[in-house]
C-alpha cells in the first residue's frame, strides 16, 4: 500500500512539474510590445457628457493623437497630468482622454482642479473597451500617427523624458 502512495505522490509531482516547466515558455497575456506599429481597430467610445459617440477612425483627422487612458481616483494620474496639459499646447497633437470605470462627478472634479488637457473626452464605465487598446491598469498613453498606427505606448505615468520623446516624434 506505501509502494501505492509513494508511486501516485511521485505522479502529482512529477505532473506539477510538468506542466509549471511548460508554462513558462507561454506568451505573457498582457505583453502590449507587438502593438508598437500596428494600427489601432476602429472602436467607438461614449463621450464623456453623453451627446453621441467617438470612433478612432477621426483619429486620422489629425496628424498625431494620444490616447489617455486616466480615472479621477488614480494617484499616478494626478502625477502625469501637468504633462498632458503641456503636451495639449502642441498644435500638432490632439489628445482624447479615455476616463476609466469612473465616477462621472469625481470625474469633473478632477478636470476643474486640474484643467482639461482633452480635444475630446471619452468614457469606458465598464472598462471594456479599454481592453481592445491593451490596457490593462491605468494610467496608460498611446501615440497614434494619423493612418491609426500605434508609435509608443506608454505604460504609468508619463513623464519629462516621455514628453521630450513625444514632442521629437511628432515635430520630425
Amino acid at each position: 500500500m506505501k509502494k501505492i502512495y509513494l508511486a501516485l505522490t511521485c505522479i502529482l509531482f512529477l505532473f506539477i512539474f510538468i506542466t509549471f516547466y511548460l508554462s513558462l515558455d507561454n506568451k505573457k497575456i498582457y505583453n502590449t510590445e507587438e502593438i508598437i506599429g500596428q494600427k489601432i481597430n476602429q472602436i467607438e467610445l461614449v463621450l464623456f457628457d453623453n451627446s453621441g459617440k467617438f470612433n478612432t477612425k477621426e483619429i486620422e483627422n489629425h496628424k498625431f493623437s494620444i490616447l489617455n487612458f486616466w480615472a479621477s481616483w488614480c494617484g499616478p494620474c494626478r502625477k502625469e497630468h501637468r504633462h498632458l496639459m503641456s503636451l495639449s499646447k502642441n498644435k500638432n497633437l490632439k489628445i482624447i482622454g479615455v476616463n476609466f470605470k469612473d465616477d462621472e462627478n469625481s470625474a469633473k472634479k478632477f478636470l476643474e482642479e486640474m484643467g482639461n488637457p482633452f480635444f475630446v473626452l471619452t468614457k469606458d464605465t465598464d472598462g471594456k473597451k479599454s481592453v481592445d487598446f491593451g490596457i490593462y491598469g491605468i494610467p496608460e498613453t498611446i501615440l497614434v500617427s494619423q493612418d491609426l498606427r500605434v508609435l509608443k505606448k506608454y505604460v504609468g505615468p508619463i513623464n519629462n523624458k516621455d514628453v521630450k520623446e513625444i514632442i521629437e516624434i511628432i515635430n520630425r
